[in-house]
């Protein structure tokens, strides 16, 4: 089976080509008032940076992706975020498959708030409480823009779009997304103080559903072994050769510290504290 939001021409020669006989369903719904709120706010190049962190700390989401058009730019921004004390992360082509991994489960998990990607982050994510999609760059298609807001308001919750244009782009982003509101940077409420950090950390364990682990076995010796209390601990994943787990920064060094010298299920395991 193949399931796709939209159905381009490359997508259709695809599907030609790998599927046989297939039979299509085309599913129409009836769409009451959009989920996401678009909106579009004017700035320049120059100002585009100081003009995010106006957003940011105007609506103050608890997450975030923003997306770039290049891997430069998303580096860049992430730096950016980073020394402004965001918890920030890139995803884009440069990363291995392993740090592209990381980065997108401790966005999941809660140990980043924001993420900035470029449109390998567009399709195929599926991460829940997005509260905010931002593009600091306007997509070049139409489809593109879908796919990024899409990561937004996910399972009927409510999501906000903000898409910063300049003024030559005015016109590109009202036939991309007829139904933007544009409002001026001057309506922004902007509470100075505010920055965006996360309140959990990430700990990675050499060993995964190869070594016959589960969740129950780490939350155990976390909670049982050393004390942690259970609202401490985060989101659990686990992997065929390693798992990770989301710890509230309060308790991280002890998990960190009772994992290393302790066992789960009886057995030592290599665990390491992610950046």
């Amino acid at each position: 089976m193949l399931f796709s939001a939209t159905y381009p021409a490359h997508i259709q020669k695809l599907s030609a080509e790998i599927l046989r006989n297939p039979e299509m369903i085309k599913v129409d719904t009836e769409h009451g008032e959009l989920p996401i709120e678009e909106l579009g706010i004017e700035t320049t190049e120059r100002q585009k940076k100081e003009t995010l962190l106006k957003i940011l700390k105007s609506y103050q989401p608890n997450t975030a992706i923003l997306f770039c058009n290049t891997k430069a730019e998303t580096v860049s921004l992430t730096d950016f975020l980073r020394a402004k004390h965001f918890s920030a992360l890139d995803l884009q082509g440069d990363l291995d498959q392993r740090e592209r991994n990381e980065t997108l489960l401790k966005f999941a998990n809660g140990s980043v708030r924001l993420m900035v990607a470029t449109d390998v982050a567009s399709r195929g994510l599926d991460v829940k409480e997005v509260s905010m999609v931002i593009n600091y760059d306007l997509p070049h298609d139409p489809e593109i823009y879908i796919h990024r807001i899409g990561r937004t308001a996910r399972a009927g919750a409510e999501g906000i779009a903000i898409s910063l244009y300049t003024p030559g782009q005015k016109t590109k982003l009202m036939e991309m997304a007829p139904h933007i509101k544009l409002i001026p940077e001057t309506t922004l409420a902007i509470n100075r103080d505010f920055i965006l950090r996360s309140d959990k950390s990430t700990l990675c364990i050499d060993g995964g559903k190869k070594s016959k682990l589960r969740p129950g076995d780490i939350l155990g010796a976390l909670s049982k072994e050393i004390g942690i209390a259970g609202d401490r601990i985060g989101k659990i994943d686990i992997f065929d050769h390693q798992a990770y787990v989301a710890i509230d920064n309060k308790s991280i060094r002890q998990a960190y510290e009772g994992l290393k010298r302790g066992k789960i299920k009886g057995r030592k395991f290599r665990v390491w504290w992610l950046d």
